[in-house]
């Protein structure tokens, strides 16, 4: 079996960058993002790259630090409401937007993964999401068609994995990453711990390894985007 394990988040991505580029990255918010992932393609400087992620960070973490470079071309996205420099590239024009609601985001992520080109959705269907999307009727209701989603390059965070890559992730941090592992034609996983083979309960797993092409054991911030606090009780 191929050695998974790589050194330093920069080893992880040798060899698979390149301009103009499709890459997937995992997140709710800050929540699961693949924090050093993100922070060595900054460094590369690899551009024009195309994100799909459900947002862009913010400012000055997570993908919102390929956005101050300038190196993200277009985001396909559900949420950007906690960016600044998106709304102002995108309102300039620097920046393209596919935008999806959440639930249809997810489903082409899906699909795509698991090699669905298309699927029907009744979801944005008598607004903008729809305008030129085939419409078709099933038992008399109306239902719009949504492409599937692939990758060149899934960038994923994981809680757990072992060194066949296996992966466990943890509570919320999940969100996204699941799918978007099974969704690019490469899969790398930022994660906390690797542990050695057999050492992850085989119910436990989340992601199995076969999706899983590269791992890194990386360090990680965990901001939180919006921290909202109220005074103890006495």
């Amino acid at each position: 079996m191929a050695q998974k394990r790589y050194e330093s988040a920069a080893e992880a991505l040798d060899g698979l960058l390149f301009d103009g580029m499709t890459i997937m990255a995992g997140g709710f918010g800050l929540c699961g993002i693949p924090e050093n992932l993100i922070l060595a393609i900054r460094e590369h400087g690899t551009k024009d790259l195309t994100v799909i992620s459900n947002n862009c960070g913010i400012d000055d973490f997570g993908l919102g630090i390929l956005l101050a470079t300038r190196q993200i071309k277009k985001m396909i996205s559900s949420y950007v409401g906690e960016n600044k420099e998106f709304e102002r590239q995108y309102l300039n024009k620097e920046l393209e937007l596919e935008f999806n609601p959440q639930g249809t985001l997810a489903e082409r992520i899906r699909a795509g993964g698991a090699g669905i080109p298309g699927f029907y959705t009744k979801t944005g269907l008598g607004t903008l999401v729809a305008e030129g999307k085939e419409h078709k009727d099933f038992n008399g209701e109306t239902y719009i068609l949504e492409t599937g989603l692939v990758a060149d390059l899934s960038l994923i965070k994981a809680w757990k994995a072992d060194e066949q890559g296996n992966l466990i992730y943890r509570k919320t941090a999940r969100n996204f990453n699941p799918m978007m592992a099974m969704a690019g034609k490469t899969t790398i996983a930022d994660v906390e711990d690797i542990l050695a083979p057999g050492a992850l309960s085989a119910d436990q797993i989340h992601t199995p390894g076969i999706f899983v092409q590269r791992l890194v054991k990386g360090q990680f911030e965990k901001r939180i985007e919006q921290r909202t606090t109220r005074p103890r009780a006495a």
